[in-house]
């Protein structure tokens, strides 16, 4: 159940799913040379592998707990959580001027993923913080930002989003928890918040909650809707942060997985007297919120890459120690270990292939969101923005789709025991399975897909993509060719469809889940048989022939066994609404 980071096959990944070196030219990286990358990454590999993963088991068997509105971790998250402080991994893409380090998101992605294969529960505090970090750093004051900030982006303080009540999940707009001007600049807020992750906990000295509420006489739906920084602990009378809020934690919830991240009832103004602090414009919660979510939703993507990864790794030890039956065609009948046998090898080379491909769009997303920040104003920096904004919901649904697959197919590997506890499989197909749903499900990722993001500036950064796709085809080993092409095909037939002027919005909206399917299928094999194009010509020089001839051969395998699929799911892309209705809602 030990974990090591895959360092090399990260820093392929960024070299050419991210093209690193293009952010490296980019004035606001250019001090990340190729050895801080390898320290870096390095590093952080050696943390996650010898701090955060040995809390794992623990921390699913043992669990958070909740006693007087108090929740404590299992022994040993508090320490770890010190030494993540001290060690600098949450200032990593924080900007300078509040004490980050200024790298790029796509590094910082790549440490990410290290933390969460390491420990997915352990990994969602720090995740959740990345996130209110960038909200505040997007829409709050300057006095909000110098207030909270830097104690955030050091990961002294930990933050979280509050968004879901009982009536308001996928519909926020439903939402009702309040907040009333108290006349001095603060606000009273008042309301209950639900499955809010590390709402509560003993790991940090101060939680920075931001709350969606709605002021009074504010518009219904999501128009009224605005942002609010409220702390667990208040400034006292001599500026420390020692003065408690009026928010409790009044439940616990028992899950099917990630059982040591506290997924919290949050109540606020029990006592009328919670505090909160407006961020940006009234009415400008929505707004706010999308900048957290964009962010959050990479990281969730990126919890699909991880888990799989964790789960693969795990898989393919147990396959070469377990002896069981000859391999087909043995004379001798020699019992061999499983990893010979063709079903399991076909199995650890599915989830071998997905988890790269996953992680080459994971990277390839994050390195557009640093581009869309960092290159000057102009047609390159929107042109960057468009392709992060259009590959975010395909990353965060269809990276966390196939992590559960995967995780799925490490139980399968196992057997028998794949079923049992002992093993540890289990707790990564449990683990996995909140990832689909949480930051926006993975349907609502598929609406935003084909009922915004196709549709931006009148469809350009599709057929952008496209066109890049189509370009590289002559340029990818030639035993893709014919399969790459035949997805491409499948993704600028369905897109169009989709976006077809007067197309019914329901019968897109029938589609809209196997295309974002399809969509991932063919950007992960693009993205893979470039990179087993790069394996090619660095193979002309002799070197790493191991490591690249895998490259190639991984990337082989999804691009002619896996991105085929796309193809058949174009069918059901355009079908419509009428199949999914022409039964009754009363005899379902």
């Amino acid at each position: 159940m030990s974990y090591t980071a895959p360092i090399r096959d990260q820093r392929f990944a960024l070299e050419t799913s991210a093209d690193l070196a293009s952010l490296q030219a980019l004035d606001a990286f250019s001090a990340v040379d190729d050895d801080l990358v390898d320290a870096i990454l390095t590093e952080s590999g050696r943390f996650a592998a010898g701090v955060f993963a040995p809390l794992n088991r623990v921390g699913d068997q043992v669990g958070a707990t909740l006693k007087d509105g108090i929740v404590t971790l299992p022994d040993g998250f508090r320490e770890a959580y010190r030494q993540y402080v001290e060690g600098g991994w949450g200032s990593l893409g924080g900007a300078a001027e509040h004490g980050g380090q200024g790298l790029p998101f796509a590094l910082a992605t790549a440490c990410q993923e290290q933390l969460t294969s390491a420990n997915m529960a352990f990994s969602l505090c720090p995740m959740l913080t990345l996130g209110s970090i960038e909200a505040l750093t997007a829409h709050a004051s300057p006095h909000l930002q110098a207030t909270y900030l830097t104690r955030l982006i050091s990961g002294e303080w930990t933050g979280t989003m509050n968004l879901t009540e009982p009536q308001a999940g996928s519909d926020v707009g439903a939402l009702r928890t309040v907040a009333v001007p108290a006349g001095d600049g603060t606000w009273r807020i008042k309301g209950q918040k639900i499955y809010i992750t590390w709402g509560e906990h003993d790991v940090a000295d101060n939680i920075v909650h931001l709350v969606l509420a709605r002021t009074p006489d504010a518009p219904a739906g999501t128009k009224g809707i605005s942002l609010f920084v409220v702390p667990k602990f208040l400034p006292d009378e001599n500026g420390n942060f020692t003065k408690r809020n009026d928010l409790t934690c009044v439940g616990l919830e028992e899950k099917l997985g990630i059982h040591a991240s506290p997924t919290c009832t949050m109540s606020y103004g029990d006592n009328d007297a919670c505090t909160g602090f407006i961020v940006g414009e009234e009415l400008g919660g929505m707004r706010a919120m999308f900048t957290m979510m964009n962010h959050a939703r990479i990281n969730v993507g990126l919890q699909g890459v991880a888990i799989a990864e964790r789960a693969y790794q795990q898989a393919a030890r147990y396959a070469r120690e377990r002896v069981q039956s000859a391999k087909i065609g043995d004379p001798a009948r020699t019992p061999a270990p499983i990893i010979e046998h063709a079903d399991v090898r076909r199995m650890l080379m599915t989830m071998r292939a997905v988890t790269e491909g996953t992680r080459a769009l994971t990277y390839a997303n994050a390195a557009a969101v640093d581009r869309a920040h960092a290159l000057p104003e102009g047609d390159e920096r929107r042109a960057a923005k468009g392709r992060a904004d259009l590959l975010t919901p395909i990353t965060k649904a269809y990276a966390t789709d196939m992590g559960v697959e995967m995780a799925s197919l490490g139980v399968q590997v196992h057997g028998g025991m794949g079923y049992v506890e002992e093993t540890g499989a289990a707790q990564h197909y449990r683990d996995a399975r909140i990832a689909p749903i949480y930051e926006g499900t993975n349907g609502i990722q598929a609406l935003d897909l084909t009922g915004r993001k196709l549709n931006m500036d009148g469809g350009a950064h599709w057929r952008a993509l496209a066109e890049e796709m189509r370009a590289d085809v002559e340029r990818v080993p030639a035993a893709m060719r014919v399969a790459l092409a035949g997805a491409v095909q499948a993704f600028v037939d369905g897109a169009s469809w989709l976006s077809a002027e007067g197309r019914d919005p329901n019968d897109a909206a029938a589609g809209a889940q196997p295309f974002c399917r399809l969509a991932g299928h063919t950007i992960c094999a693009w993205l893979l048989a470039k990179q087993a194009g790069e394996a090619q010509r660095r193979l002309a020089d002799g070197k790493d022939e191991a490591f690249l001839t895998a490259k190639i051969a991984t990337a082989n395998v999804f691009v002619t066994q896996i991105a085929p699929q796309a193809a058949a799911l174009l069918p059901a892309v355009t079908a419509g609404q009428d199949p999914l209705y022409a039964v009754p809602g009363d005899m379902l």
